[in-house]
């Protein structure tokens, strides 16, 4: 289909929920410590906030959404629409966002609908958000975004070092004023593989074996019902598609590289980031990270850095945007956008579940 301009919607505020956990990913024995070390510099992920103790992925978009509208003074009545955009629902029916929109007491009249994307998620969400905005049409819609990696045990007792979780909630407002947002979107299904949970689904219900531990081509123990990662597969689709997509937006709004002023892009791993990067030009200022302290977000990983490295820029002046996600699915998507100066505080930690019981059923 090519680009897509939608006209006439404005970022107001980004903010982000992460949970109290926190995992080492050097905190392994002194035996153990040369190899990790290799391994962290590779990746790039230090560190991972992650669930524990009872708390859920939910709880963060709960959290992470009161905050957007506490900041912003949004009156709640004033909401149109909830997008909420993961591959963590707190039931496999009914949506998470139905159940959200009670928790924070929405509105009946919001129109609440989940959409399962990963590492381009965010993209998706903000194109599906956006192209509901008119003078005509909704005015305030809020995107949340972001994935629950862990088991409430400790990411898998370790077995994983990339992936952390978070929640962020973005508000998108009518207004008249506001510059053209251009996105383009892809799906290869050739390459559902290369990031998978076997186990699960309607295909591979989970059984007594989906628990058990096997070693995978990679060299990594996973049971089958783990996230299954394709390295090589993963390195060849990101480093290969998300360039060229920057590339062909670049060329479609008629920007050069330097014209930008920031490139923030899924937050898979260190080389492939940086790889992609190289590919497409521009100063290392101008690629913010977010990977040593958070890990990969899945799909929150570009709002997360937003949030993380950007909070003060993002406040203060007009900026220039490229956000590109890529990864599961096959999936990519890549938006230009201009911003005035938006909400934007800095990642908060929230301490403690929240205490809604939703169902007698356990």
């Amino acid at each position: 289909m090519g680009v897509v301009r939608l006209d006439h919607v404005a970022v107001r505020g980004i903010t982000t929920a992460v949970p109290p956990g926190r995992m080492d990913n050097l905190a392994v024995p002194p035996e153990q410590l040369a190899q990790r070390e290799r391994l962290v510099r590779n990746v790039g992920v230090r560190w991972r906030p992650y669930c524990a103790a009872g708390m859920i992925f939910s709880d963060l978009a709960q959290h992470a959404a009161q905050t957007l509208l506490d900041g912003l003074a949004w009156d709640k009545s004033s909401i149109d629409a909830l997008i909420l955009v993961t591959q963590s629902p707190e039931f496999t029916i009914p949506a998470t966002s139905i159940i959200l929109q009670h928790r924070l007491g929405l509105p009946l009249g919001t129109s609440a609908f989940d959409i399962n994307l990963g590492c381009s998620g965010y993209t998706y969400g903000i194109f599906n958000a956006a192209a509901l905005v008119g003078e005509h049409r909704f005015r305030r819609v809020l995107v949340l975004v972001g994935d629950q990696a862990s088991s409430n045990d400790g990411l898998d007792n370790g077995r994983d070092i990339l992936f952390g979780d978070a929640c962020t909630a973005t508000a998108l407002e009518y207004d008249p004023q506001a510059q053209p947002i251009c996105f383009e979107g892809f799906s290869d299904g050739s390459g559902y593989e290369a990031i998978i949970i076997p186990h699960g689904g309607k295909r591979y219900p989970s059984n007594d074996s989906s628990r058990q531990p096997r070693l995978c081509a990679d060299g990594v123990m996973r049971r089958a019902d783990d996230v299954w990662l394709d390295g090589p597969a993963i390195l060849t689709f990101s480093t290969l598609r998300a360039p060229e997509a920057i590339r062909r937006m670049l060329s479609h709004v008629g920007k050069g590289v330097d014209d930008i002023d920031y490139y923030v892009v899924h937050q898979a791993n260190r080389m492939i980031n940086n790889t992609i990067r190289q590919k497409v030009g521009g100063s290392v200022e101008q690629w913010p990270s977010s990977l040593e302290h958070y890990g990969n977000t899945s799909s929150a990983s570009i709002p997360v850095t937003i949030s993380s490295q950007l909070s003060a820029a993002a406040q203060a002046r007009r900026l220039q945007w490229i956000l590109c996600g890529f990864g599961i699915g096959l999936s990519w998507g890549t938006l230009y956008l201009q911003t005035e100066p938006f909400y934007a505080p800095e990642p908060f930690v929230l301490e403690h579940r929240y205490d809604f019981q939703p169902t007698r059923i356990s």
